[in-house]
């Protein structure tokens, strides 16, 4: 799996390892996002839930990273700007506004030479080797900010969702791990994710960890934390992600308590997709627009499959099902609700989008004046 490939290349290896070139995608990608089953052993006994450190952030004066002006070139397409290419959504950017970011009030404190490099570094990293389900945007007068969308990889309570995390980049960085914030919603769907927003990574020095699996200075990357906590956090069971829960897996109390928790999961799972269909993050619109416009009939068919029985996360075809139980039925109550929900913000969305082909459509009409 390609989700696996990538945590088994970043995990330990330096920062100068990879030579894959970036690229520009339209998130109207044929697959789904990759499943991270096969990738959750590696480090998922040391994500626990506590409480990550919060910082300090000042306006700083456009120190541009060495890739910016590449980057800059590429063509940035915002949700309703009437480009006849704004259907077309970048893996990684450059933007201005960051009046919206959970950092933007906080000042980084003084910009050494070694502290821009290192974010340069960052910048390059993130710009040639972005998996194709997470994108990224970064800001050109605030390098010290950051913010990505993570796809929800398939075969997990998190299918086909939008997760953003707002990152900082402290003063004392690379000596000290980026700072990272959660957009939850205050939900709490996952036991390394906060309704505060804290996220519990033992590569983010919020909980304990050994080698590399701790943040160091020399070999940890912003890449490392996105693929980490797409490929180890967003699991297909993370139940087991809760301290102590660990030894019951795969006994008959533990799988029972797990399922239930991917039902609740998932249930706010589609709470985030609406969240996020309602009030898109700046810079992230055409993203949103466009994924959920893809992924529509995907999810209402997933959610129709989970309230007959079927178990949330299971593959088309599967023969797994939920016990006719209370636990299932509050369950397939909250869903219905949540689905009609749904049904109806995707409806909009799809108005949003008719309307913004016919401004592109108008544009390109426009024959300019001699």
């Amino acid at each position: 799996m390609a989700l696996k490939k990538k945590l088994l290349q970043l995990f330990c290896l330096s920062k100068k390892d990879s030579k894959k070139k970036g690229k520009s995608i339209d998130p109207l990608w044929g697959a789904s996002a990759p499943h991270s089953s096969l990738s959750v052993t590696a480090n998922k006994s040391h994500l626990d839930p506590c409480s990550s450190g919060t910082g300090n952030v000042l306006s700083m004066q456009k120190l541009k990273p060495e890739c910016s002006s590449m980057v800059s070139s590429l063509t940035r397409t915002e949700h309703g700007t009437g480009s006849s290419d704004y259907m077309l959504f970048n893996q990684f950017d450059v933007v201005q506004d960051f009046s919206d970011h959970h950092y933007a009030k906080t000042s980084p404190g003084k910009a050494t030479k070694d502290w821009v490099k290192a974010i340069q570094s960052e910048w390059n990293l993130l710009q040639k080797n972005l998996p194709e389900s997470i994108y990224v945007r970064v800001y050109e007068d605030r390098i010290d900010l950051l913010r990505a969308a993570i796809v929800g990889p398939a075969g997990t309570p998190y299918h086909d969702g939008l997760f953003f995390f707002d990152v900082r980049f402290p003063s004392e960085y690379p000596k000290c791990p980026p700072k990272v914030y959660y957009h939850s919603g205050g939900l709490r769907l996952n036991p390394n994710l906060y309704e505060s927003g804290k996220v519990c990574l033992s590569l983010l020095n919020t909980w304990w960890g050994n080698g590399c699996e701790k943040w160091g200075k020399s070999n940890s990357t912003m890449l490392q934390v996105l693929v980490s906590i797409q490929g180890l956090v967003l699991n297909d069971k993370p139940y087991f992600n809760e301290p102590g829960y660990k030894n019951t897996a795969k006994t008959t109390v533990g799988e029972k308590n797990s399922l239930a928790y991917n039902q609740t999961a998932f249930v706010l799972s589609c709470k985030t997709m609406l969240y996020s269909l309602r009030k898109p993050p700046k810079h992230f619109e055409t993203l949103v627009a466009r994924h959920f416009h893809e992924r529509e009939c995907a999810i209402l068919d997933a959610c129709s499959a989970y309230m007959s029985g079927a178990v949330v996360g299971s593959s088309a075809g599967s023969v797994a099902r939920y016990a006719c139980d209370k636990c299932f039925a509050d369950f397939k109550k909250s869903l219905t609700l949540y689905t009609e929900h749904l049904k109806t913000e995707f409806a909009a969305n799809r108005s949003r989008l008719l309307e913004l082909e016919r401004q592109a459509s108008a544009v390109d009409e426009i024959v300019p004046v001699s």
